[in-house]
């Protein structure tokens, strides 16, 4: 009896230890998986930022003088680049494999918004993974590209103030060349530089109390499925099929000839006419009826 009974706690004691040792392997196994889930999970929310920055990098290449024909393929090989890097990075820091491939830069049904798609192997001990990546990178506070990729430098006097853009007489000769009746009147215009998403929506409410003063003075963009979206403005597109934004350039004129609607995609591709909204005030708008209509705004005569 005292044999059974010693041989009957030698084996509880065996199986306990055998059991601890089983739950003990399976929490690191456990660990280990759910730390390279981490890692995966760290590495795509770090792509938002690396996306914001390779777009933001493609932009100054306008700045100084260069011509952009496919901001797409740019900022792919841009962000390929990056993340090299990044994927260097992760090894010295997590000792995982990464093997990555930017599938694709795309707009998408918010202006505000630039879409990256990544395929990436990565493998750590027995751990693996083999996906594609989505990441949403916002454009609002990136420059905007528009006015450089049309006006280039060989129209050599547009400039910025880290604000505005001033384009002293390049906006008023493009007009020109561009057959545009009373294109004088844009001598001298500004737009705003950074982009920045209007508050004030609807946009109706343009017309309410000191509304479009704000707008104007904080240079606000505006939804518009007419103007063109940030990866076209990057090309030098006024318009584009992308649900894309526009922005007011604002003139500065006493001359009351009606000339170009003041819209951004206006000015830059569609160039149908507008009126000052009020003809004695310098620094008026110049808008085309179904514009005011759609800002709330209406033609005065002062």
């Amino acid at each position: 009896m005292r044999f059974l009974l010693i041989v009957s706690i030698m084996l509880i004691v065996i199986f306990i230890v055998n059991s601890i040792n089983y739950m003990e392997n399976e929490n690191i196994n456990s660990i280990s998986n759910d730390n390279f889930k981490y890692i995966i999970k760290d590495y795509n929310n770090n792509l938002e930022q690396l996306g914001r920055d390779s777009i933001a990098e493609e932009t100054e290449k306008l700045y100084h003088a260069h011509i952009i024909h496919d901001s797409r393929k740019d900022i792919k090989k841009i962000l390929n680049n990056k993340l090299k890097e990044v994927n260097k990075e992760y090894k010295e820091k997590y000792g995982i494999n990464i093997r990555s491939e930017v599938l694709s830069v795309e707009s998408t049904d918010s202006p505000w918004k630039v879409l990256f798609k990544v395929r990436i192997k990565a493998d750590k001990d027995t751990n693996q993974f083999d996906g594609i990546l989505e990441s949403n990178s916002s454009i609002e506070g990136l420059k905007d590209p528009l006015p450089y990729a049309k006006l280039p430098k060989i129209y050599n006097n547009i400039n910025n103030d880290g604000k505005k853009i001033h384009y002293f007489q390049a906006l008023a000769q493009y007009l020109r060349l561009h057959n545009v009746d009373s294109y004088e009147s844009y001598i001298l215009a500004t737009s705003p530089l950074f982009i920045k998403k209007c508050p004030y929506d609807p946009y109706i409410h343009h017309g309410d109390g000191n509304t479009l003063k704000e707008c104007l003075k904080q240079g606000y963009f505006h939804e518009s499925a007419d103007g063109s979206c940030y990866l076209c403005r990057l090309d030098g597109k006024g318009v584009c099929p992308h649900y894309g934004m526009e922005v007011f350039i604002q003139t500065h004129t006493p001359l009351t000839n009606e000339s170009v609607s003041c819209s951004d995609h206006v000015v830059f591709h569609d160039r149908y006419t507008g009126e000052k909204l009020n003809k004695y005030d310098i620094n008026s708008l110049i808008l085309d009826s179904s514009h005011a209509k759609k800002y709330g705004l209406v033609h005065e005569d002062g």
